[in-house]
Parts: C-alpha cells; structure tokens; sequence
C-alpha cells in the first residue's frame, strides 16, 4: 500500500503557506494562481517543435482509432486481473439542464409521454435528451475529428476534406468504439494536501512524476490517464465559474511525459487543459497536443470524487477503466459516463 499522499497535512486542509481555498470568491478564478500559475508561458514556434515531437501519425492501423490501437487483448486480461474489491465507481457528471457560467447551452431534457400516448396498458413514459455536449457541462469523450490543428486532424488528414455539415469522414466517435484499459489516478489535491488545485494552476511533467511517487503507481503503455484537480468540490463548495477564463490542466510541458509513456486516453475533472492557455494564440494546447498530434482522445469534465476517496480507501491509484461512447457514425465526440472498477 502506499504511503499516505506527501504525508499530507488532512486534505481538507490548506496546504502550508497557502490560502484557505475555501474562503476564496467563487467568482474568481482564485487568490492570484490564475494568471501566474499557468506558465511558463511557449511561444508559437516553440509550442510547434513541441507538436512535431509527439506526433505520431503513420504509426497505426486504423489510424482513426488513433492510440486506441496500443491497447491489445494482453492490456485487456491485466486490467480486468486487477480488480480486487470489485467496487464500480461512475465517473460521469449528472445530465447539467441549468445554465450558469459554466454551461452557457444547457443539455435539454423533457418528457414525451406521460402514459397517456399510447394504447391504455401497459402505460410508458418516455422523455428526450440532447446536449451540444462540447463544453464544460457535459462528460463526454473527443474523438480524432474534433481537433485540427493548421488545418489537419490527427495523421494529417485535411480537416476540411474529411469534416463537413454532414459529420467526419475521418476520426469519428464510431470509429473507435469501446475501450476497455487500465486506468491510474493522478489526484494532485491528496498528494499536495489541499482541497482543490486553483483555477490556472498548471500540472507539469515534475507533478506527474511526484505523483506516481505519492500515490505508489506508474503510468505505462496502453494506459488512461486520469488528472483530477478538485474542480467538482471546489465548484460544490464555493459556486460556478467560467472554466474557459481559468481552470486547473495539463501545462504542454507534461505532454512528452506522457507520451512517452504510451497513453492512450487522458481525462480529467476540467478539460485537460490549464486555462488561460500558456501558448499564445492556441486556447488548447493540450487538445491539440493530444488529440492531433499523438491520436489521444480526451475525456472532459468527469466527476472524480467518488473515486478519489475510493482510491484513497483502498489504498491503489489504478483500476480497470471502461469507456462506451455512443455508436454516432460521423459524430466528434459523444456523452458519456465512464467506469472504474476497483
């Protein structure tokens, strides 16, 4: 079992030196980190060799499935083995119908039957869901064909050859159907021994590496990764802000980390990407990071509490991971409500 995370004052406390999170206006991104904390800053040219380093199109078969196609039957059987207390924890956030700052087009739900439509017995009831899901109010997954980067998706498609009113042609959510894996959990919040990282504050390739120290797992090929940085709690405790102005990410600079670790799927409690975006005139460089140049959908705005104090319980940062999209041919991405299974 591991050490308790940075034998860390209780996590519901400020870590030394620090400001109480819990007293900081909710309508700003927080006291002073949100500027400061997402640096250094890269510039265009620098975040471009950056590109061209990860970049790994040519490499698989389907290309559209991108570094989904690491993950063999092998990655499969060691996950599944192991699951020990066979806790499941859902890690998607509950359907957001309200708008805030957060979630300026709110997911629709209304009935279509109340019982009263069709014949008498048995009686249905029967509703309709929608989302323009890419935002911050919605869990979902991003396929391949949701980022272009100059004008190219991953593999280096052009993205105005093979995207059109009608949907992708290249890098559909259909295309790469479930994924069954390992998955660690980097809780930055437990390892620092704080309640949540501040809006801004960016995770570098030294927090990935003290993590897998604290939290006793190392990250590997085939492997999804899973940053939690306490946007839920801190949005329960103090309110809604907008994200798109600040919130806790990945820095560019952990990206050849991970991939030279061979991920396959980043995920997180915000979108992946520390906002306002260290890389001038690129508002996601992780994403295009990720997505274009490795082949590495994302999952944004996942719920990890639950399986954060699940993993501290059990006292082990990984678990087997399931992601089901939905089958939405042409689709760029789709809702969805991930598993971890302990």
């Amino acid at each position: 079992m591991p050490p308790k995370p940075a034998d860390a004052p209780d996590p519901g406390s400020p870590a030394p030196g620090s400001a109480d999170p819990g007293s900081a206006d909710p309508r700003s991104p927080g006291p002073g980190s949100a500027v400061t904390g997402n640096g250094p800053a890269v510039s265009r040219r620098e975040f471009d060799a950056l590109f061209e380093s990860v970049r790994a199109w040519g490499r698989w078969s389907p290309a559209d499935r991108g570094a989904w196609n690491r993950v063999t039957a092998d990655h499969v059987r060691r996950a599944a083995a192991a699951v020990r207390s066979g806790a499941v924890v859902p890690l998607a956030l509950p359907w957001n119908t309200r708008p805030g700052p957060d979630n300026p087009r709110p997911a629709l739900h209304h009935m279509t039957d109340l019982g009263d439509v069709e014949s008498p017995e048995p009686s249905a009831h029967k509703d309709f869901i929608a989302a323009d899901y890419h935002g911050k109010g919605v869990t979902h997954l991003d396929a391949l064909c949701h980022i272009a980067y100059r004008g190219q998706l991953y593999d280096g498609r052009k993205a105005g050859d093979v995207v059109d009113a009608a949907g992708a042609r290249f890098g559909a959510v259909s295309a790469l159907g479930p994924l069954v894996t390992r998955g660690v959990l980097l809780d930055l919040p437990a390892v620092l021994g704080i309640r949540w990282l501040e809006p801004g504050r960016a995770v570098h390739a030294e927090d990935i590496t003290a993590a897998e120290r604290a939290l006793g797992v190392t990250i590997g090929e085939g492997d999804a990764v899973l940053l939690r940085s306490g946007h839920v709690r801190r949005r329960t405790e103090l309110g809604a802000w907008d994200p798109d102005t600040a919130s806790a990410g990945f820095h560019v600079d952990a990206v050849p980390l991970l991939a030279e670790r061979g991920v396959v799927l980043l995920g997180g409690d915000g979108d992946n990407d520390v906002r306002p975006s260290p890389v001038a005139g690129v508002h996601a460089p992780v994403h295009a990071l990720a997505v274009a140049a490795m082949g590495v959908p994302l999952l944004d705005n996942l719920d990890l509490e639950a399986l954060s104090a699940a993993t501290a319980e059990a006292g082990r940062y990984e678990f087997l991971l399931v992601v089901a999209p939905l089958n939405v041919p042409g689709g760029t991405g789709s809702p969805v409500n991930p598993v971890a299974v302990l």
